[in-house]
């Protein structure tokens, strides 16, 4: 889900802030080897913004709020333009009750594309900058995926370009202890096909390949919606996950029935998890990889997003105590790289010059390559520096991302949230403590879809 994807962030930051242009993190001119200032300087050249305030409303609070101004800084000392940020915990409310009271910031930061689409489809968004569309095709990887996620109906029923995403996140990762498969012999797996040979030889060797977590409390269920929704892109093709999150394709259709027992395979199987079925339902997912760091450990692997490492034990070194693969897809299946994940998506609530130039400035490489170079960010920006990244764990991540043929957003969180934040988690544990076949589970929750729809 995305929330957890923001677990560590400081709380709630209601007065604006305003990136100043004497604070600089990185000064112009330096370090080149890194930072592609030939895109900042012919920025500043082509705009001047003196004397214009822009505002700007997102989800960005504690330290992320000052990556995000460190940025906003680059622009200000280029244009001229004075920038105010406010980031709020409760952000989707806000902007609704915004922009449907008159009063939307020039430019609001949506944390998945649902809202977003909401608000083009009821007036409250202005299209993106002519050609913002085709730059993103160009210029991201995965291009194709990054354009239709920017682009919704607007009231007048067409399609247009409506936010430009910056700034995203992995879910397809799988974590490992180097030292663990050393020992063990064991080589990360390639493909879907070799991972699950790899999870049948430790069972072989007397190990227990997974530890896995649903616990959440009353969002207990959700890190399963993650491995549904991770086989979908792996077993199905995009457009298929895309009718399935808008229930064009039913949810007890059997493609999803198919992706539901392919995350049962692991989960299920009480040889292939820690504690066993039962014990994947209940256990904390914050406390479910701890398993890995034990000795002898208590599994091999743990499938969970870039945010994990949060709940690791104190001290310890992703890259160098820990690390991580990509969640492979299947060799036979001819389905590229998917890499599901989740991301911001800048939208203009209320159009300006100072807005539209904005947009134009996360084009350039060095507004991704000012918080590359400090922590918590990837892009699937080509032309952005890997050598900005200030350590290789995230080199290593963004080249995941990079390398992804499709990206999708968290299936679930684009769902209604009776389905994706409720019907979808309790349909996950029942499956996988055993109350549920999948066909169940699955007609359990297109009953609660057809419900709501009435």
């Amino acid at each position: 889900m995305t929330k957890y994807l923001m677990l560590g962030i400081a709380a709630l930051a209601v007065s604006a802030g305003m990136a100043s242009a004497q604070d600089l993190k990185f000064k112009p001119g330096e370090e080149s080897n890194r930072f592609d200032w030939s895109s900042y300087d012919q920025f500043a050249k082509d705009n001047d913004l003196s004397g214009q305030t822009l505002t700007i409303t997102g989800p960005w609070t504690g330290d992320d709020k000052k990556l995000f101004e460190s940025v906003l800084a680059y622009f200000e000392k280029a244009t001229g333009a004075k920038v105010n940020y406010s980031g709020s915990e409760s952000f989707e409310n806000d902007i609704v009750i915004a922009a449907k009271g008159g009063t939307p910031p020039n430019i609001a930061v949506f944390p998945q594309p649902g809202l977003a689409a909401d608000m083009a489809r009821q007036g409250y968004l202005t299209p993106m900058p002519e050609g913002t569309g085709a730059w993103i095709k160009d210029n991201y990887s995965a291009g194709q995926s990054w354009e239709d996620l920017s682009t919704y109906k607007g009231k007048d029923g067409k399609d247009h370009t409506y936010t430009f995403p910056f700034k995203a996140d992995l879910k397809s990762l799988v974590w490992y202890v180097p030292e663990n498969f050393k020992e063990a012999g064991y080589k990360v797996p390639q493909t879907m096909e070799e991972l699950k040979a790899l999870t049948e030889q430790i069972v072989k060797d007397g190990g227990t390949p997974w530890c896995i977590g649903l616990g959440s409390g009353a969002a207990t269920g959700w890190p399963a919606t993650d491995w549904v929704e991770d086989f979908m892109l792996r077993t199905q093709s995009p457009q298929d996950y895309d009718d399935w999150v808008t229930n064009k394709l039913k949810f007890n259709d059997p493609k999803v029935v198919a992706a539901i027992k392919d995350y049962g395979w692991f989960a299920t199987n009480p040889k292939f998890v820690e504690g066993g079925p039962q014990a994947v339902a209940t256990t904390d997912f914050r406390d479910s990889p701890k398993g890995l760091f034990d000795f002898p450990p208590k599994c091999y692997m743990h499938k969970q997003a870039s945010f994990i490492p949060t709940f690791f034990p104190e001290g310890t070194k992703v890259g160098t105590d820990v690390n991580f693969f990509y969640f492979p897809a299947y060799a036979s299946k001819d389905l590229g790289k998917p890499v599901l994940g989740a991301g911001t998506m800048f939208g203009i609530t209320k159009d300006s010059k100072a807005a539209e130039t904005f947009i134009k400035f996360l084009e350039t490489p060095i507004a991704s390559e000012v918080w590359m170079a400090q922590s918590g960010f990837l892009t699937p920006n080509k032309n952005a520096n890997p050598a900005a990244f200030a350590n290789d764990t995230q080199r290593h991540m963004n080249k995941i991302l990079l390398d992804a043929t499709t990206f999708r957003f968290d299936g679930s969180d684009q769902m209604p949230g009776e389905i994706g934040t409720d019907a979808f988690w309790k349909a996950m544990v029942a499956y996988t403590t055993g109350d549920e076949t999948a066909q169940q589970a699955a007609d359990a929750v297109q009953k609660r879809w057809d419900s709501i729809e009435k």
